[in-house]
Formats: C-alpha cells, sequence, structure tokens
C-alpha cells in the first residue's frame, strides 16, 4: 500500500520554505499556531465579503507571515491587480484593521504587504478555486480539468496533475478521477512541485480537489 506524504512537508528546506516566520516558547507556540490560522482565515473573509472579480474568485495564491516581538508582517500573494479594489491602500488599511480587531493584541504592530504574481495560473490555490467554481456552476468534472490544464500551459509550467474526489457530477458512489499532463515527479525532492487541497461545496456534496504543479528542478 502506498505511503503518502505531502509534498510540501517532504520538501521543507529543499526546495520549499515555510510560509510562517517566527521563533516561539513551546508553551506559547500553540498560540503562535492559532494566531496565523486567524490572521488567513480573517483575511480570506474579508476579500469574500467584498465585491466579487469578474473571473469569480478569491485569487489569493499564499500568505506568508513574519512575526518579531513588535510587529507581525503579512504578505499577501494575489493573482489578479484589482483584489484590493477602491482606494487600494484605504482597502489595505481596513483589511489591517480588521485583522488587528481579530488578532487583539496590544504590544505587537501589523504591517500587510500586497505582493502581485505574474503568472496567476501556475499557482495550484488559483487553480483549485477555478476548477471549485466551474463545479459549482455545473459544469462537466472533465472539460473543468482540461480548461484547468490548458490554463497553466500559458505559465510555462513542466507539469500538472489534478485530482477530485467525492460525488462526482452528482453519482451516488463516491469516486476519484485524475488527470495529468507532462512530467510530475513526486519522488523527486530536487524537483520543485507546488501543492493544494481545496473543498468545494456543490448540491451533491462536498468535492475534494488536489492540485500537483511540477515548476522545475534545481
Amino acid at each position: 500500500m502506498g505511503q503518502k506524504i505531502n509534498p510540501l512537508g517532504f520538501r521543507l528546506g529543499a526546495t520549499q520554505s515555510h510560509l510562517s516566520l517566527w521563533f516561539a516558547q513551546p508553551k506559547s507556540y500553540s498560540m503562535g499556531l492559532q494566531e496565523d490560522e486567524k490572521i488567513r482565515e480573517c483575511i480570506k473573509n474579508y476579500v469574500q465579503k467584498k465585491p466579487r472579480l469578474s473571473s469569480g474568485f478569491e485569487g489569493i495564491a499564499r500568505i506568508e507571515i513574519k512575526k518579531r516581538i513588535d510587529l507581525i508582517q503579512v504578505i499577501i500573494y494575489i493573482g489578479f491587480p484589482n483584489l484590493f479594489i477602491e482606494g487600494r491602500t484605504q482597502g489595505i488599511k481596513e483589511l489591517q484593521m480588521s485583522v488587528q480587531k481579530r488578532l487583539n493584541s496590544v504590544n505587537q504592530r501589523l504591517n500587510i504587504v500586497i505582493a502581485r504574481i505574474s503568472k496567476p495560473y501556475g499557482q495550484p490555490d488559483i487553480l483549485a478555486e477555478y476548477i471549485a467554481l466551474q463545479l459549482k456552476n455545473r459544469v462537466s468534472f472533465r472539460k473543468a480539468m482540461k480548461k484547468a490544464i490548458e490554463l497553466t500551459e500559458q505559465a510555462d509550467t513542466k507539469g500538472i496533475q489534478i485530482q477530485i474526489a467525492g460525488r462526482i457530477d452528482g453519482k451516488e458512489i463516491a469516486r476519484v478521477e485524475w488527470i495529468r499532463e507532462g512530467r510530475v515527479p513526486l519522488q523527486t525532492i530536487r524537483a520543485k512541485i507546488d501543492h493544494c487541497f481545496h473543498k468545494v461545496q456543490t448540491i451533491y456534496g462536498v468535492l475534494g480537489i488536489k492540485i500537483w504543479i511540477f515548476v522545475g528542478e534545481e
């Protein structure tokens, strides 16, 4: 039986780096993890409440958190420039206040930075959101997966694998369907692979989407 491991954790220190950078004593470590989770959740909720983009999804590739004694720096990597809309600085200030209120931390300042990604469809999180939106709109899963592969080809990736599991197309028995294009060498540690897992609520139940993207070898 195959032993499964998350490809990001498998490559930490080789081709992957941590999305949260901070140090804590063992007693306060769990509180630091919960704080990170609150920050990410608050940012995603804020974006969902805002008027949707024309493409219809969040467009956040990843959120990096760096903590110092007096400062929490949050870097949001976005795929689409119109995400923080209206007045750009006004939108960021509003988000900053919302996160600060949720954290309720007096000693640490919060600084939010927005970074733009040049090829958004090369990011698995954005691609998974795109597929989730298609499945919610009752588009055939095969059509959604093929369209997603076409979009990644524009981002110069070397390979992609997409897997969807659950009651696909409303069938009574849950199953797993997958498609692969190009190379995805999961056993090679020097291969830089981006991975994500995304859940989508459809009228038939929850579907799970997993995406592996082979960027290149280091």
